[in-house]
């Protein structure tokens, strides 16, 4: 691994683990497969199963930090937030969520990190209408910092071959169609720009 290589860190939760998924990539192993760059990324994953935002903005810096370096190297250094459902069932107020987000994404301004940020998917778990705005709150934040937000809730909230994944397993985790339906969603909401990669490479 050269100084010239992107070092990417993906923050969240279960699903950055590609948990349920039988080929064990994830949309994260399925979104790698797919971003040519030379020399080759090194994306490293951070999850934390069941993770709210208050957990993840108190722990991501600490440990991106070992895992990036104090000096970007010349790929640059990027954070991908994958956001999850958490807060809603540990009953979080939307306005927390929110300054939660926020706080992660000014220090990473502060750190001079490129930031992507991957919304909250459908989950049978929670009211549809609290799923909904909790993305919409996710994605109001984003848009005010100009940080790239992949909607991936209106998408997939009536999605057959998602909802079939969600009723197979335990209805939080998608299966092998699941996650190449996010992969596909990353991969299509300005990925490859925000690496500074070719827009034709998706």
């Amino acid at each position: 691994m050269g100084d010239r290589a992107l070092r990417i860190c993906v923050i969240g939760d279960e699903l950055v683990a590609g948990t349920g998924d039988p080929k064990g990539l994830g949309w994260v192993g399925r979104v790698a497969a797919r971003t040519p760059a030379d020399p080759l990324p090194l994306i490293m994953t951070l999850a934390v199963p069941g993770e709210t935002t208050t957990a993840l903005s108190a722990r991501w810096e600490s440990e991106t930090t070992l895992r990036l370096g104090p000096t970007p190297p010349e790929g640059g250094n990027h954070l991908v937030v994958a956001l999850g459902r958490a807060d809603l069932a540990a009953g979080i107020s939307l306005a927390r969520s929110r300054l939660n987000l926020a706080n992660i994404l000014d220090v990473a301004d502060q750190r001079r990190l490129s930031t992507f940020v991957v919304g909250p998917p459908p989950t049978a778990h929670e009211e549809p209408e609290r799923q909904a705005e909790l993305s919409a709150a996710f994605a109001d934040v984003t848009r005010r910092r100009r940080v790239p937000y992949v909607e991936t809730y209106a998408p997939l909230a009536q999605h057959e071959q998602w909802l079939a994944d969600l009723a197979a397993g335990d209805g939080a985790t998608p299966g092998q169609a699941g996650y190449g339906l996010m992969a596909w969603l990353v991969l299509h909401s300005g990925w490859h720009h925000a690496l500074g990669l070719p827009e034709d490479a998706a």
